[in-house]
């Protein structure tokens, strides 16, 4: 039971609870994401319910990195003329694409601190091929990071030019 001893909970107490700023409350309020049960002399207070919802914006903010939009989308479910599913099936695709992305980023550092090269950037024979593309025919010749279906890059390709990340002149 909230501190109102009526199942209400004040935007002070939420805000302590889930660690966040009143305003952000306030803010998601105004937006629609969010409804106070009531107020009391201009003071918002939320239910048992209201707080499920806040943590499900917090949750998705933070693990599913959506926008405030997307999160508006998934709560309003399948109203608003757009299925909830879209909108997660689009995060998943770019959560798979930075995976991709910071999968060669994790590749390229490994093979910095692996590199026998005392100066790797000017004489590795990998980053050189690596970097072969961008180089000759320029940036339009290297394929963007596959973030929607269809595009035929691949995350490593995009970043190194080379398939799989790394070439067979690694060292």
């Amino acid at each position: 039971m909230g501190s109102m001893g009526d199942g209400l909970f004040g935007i002070g107490e939420v805000a302590t609870r889930f660690a966040m700023a009143t305003s952000t409350l306030r803010y998601w309020d105004e937006c629609g994401l969010l409804l106070a049960a009531e107020r009391r002399s201009g003071r918002r207070y939320y239910r048992a319910e209201d707080l499920h919802r806040i943590a499900l914006i917090r949750t998705w903010q933070q693990t599913g990195l959506m926008s405030l939009e997307e999160i508006g989308a998934v709560l309003a479910g399948s109203a608003d003329g757009q299925d909830w599913r879209t909108v997660v099936e689009g995060r998943v695709r770019a959560i798979d694409a930075q995976v991709e992305r910071l999968v060669t980023a994790r590749a390229h550092l490994e093979h910095l601190l692996e590199c026998p090269n005392h100066d790797p950037a000017g004489g590795c024979p990998y980053l050189r091929q690596a970097t072969r593309r961008w180089t000759e025919e320029g940036v339009a010749a290297v394929p963007a990071a596959k973030d929607e279906p269809g595009q035929s890059a691949t995350g490593s390709e995009a970043v190194t030019g080379v398939a799989g990340g790394r070439s067979g002149a690694r060292r």
